[in-house]
């Protein structure tokens, strides 16, 4: 039962704050193409993690995510508006990795792929 409750928070969660990231925070360091992919609030509720992914160089990731760490408490104020919760998490922005991940996996995967197809031709090239 919990878990599914953490769950349905993270998720309302995670939507309240994007909101209030395109509407309320007007800060010249945070990159227009910010996503928050997804929120993890512990069980107890006090202290959220809050995953984004910025597109843009290395540099306005760092940028971007020193400025929301920066803001979080006025980013919380304005989310405590528009969803009732006894208390309202402590926000801590992490850069989420995975899509870099994902992409390096397939990057791999492809590359092992083009590897065997290239042992193949030659093991099916006769032998002269």
């Amino acid at each position: 039962m919990k878990d599914k409750r953490v769950k349905r928070l993270n998720s309302l969660l995670r939507e309240v704050i994007s909101e209030v990231l395109q509407k309320d925070v007007k800060n010249p360091h945070i990159v227009k193409l910010t996503t928050i992919t997804d929120v993890e609030m512990t069980a107890d509720g006090r202290y959220a993690k809050v995953f984004i992914t910025v597109i843009g160089t290395k540099e306005e990731e760092k940028d971007t995510l020193d400025a929301l760490n920066q803001a979080a408490g006025f980013i919380s104020v304005n989310a405590a508006k528009k969803v009732v919760l006894r208390y309202f998490p402590t926000l801590e922005f992490k850069l989420d990795t995975s899509l870099e991940k994902h992409m390096k996996i397939d990057k791999i995967l492809t590359n092992i792929k083009k590897e065997k197809e290239k042992q193949k031709k030659s093991s099916d090239e006769p032998d002269e």
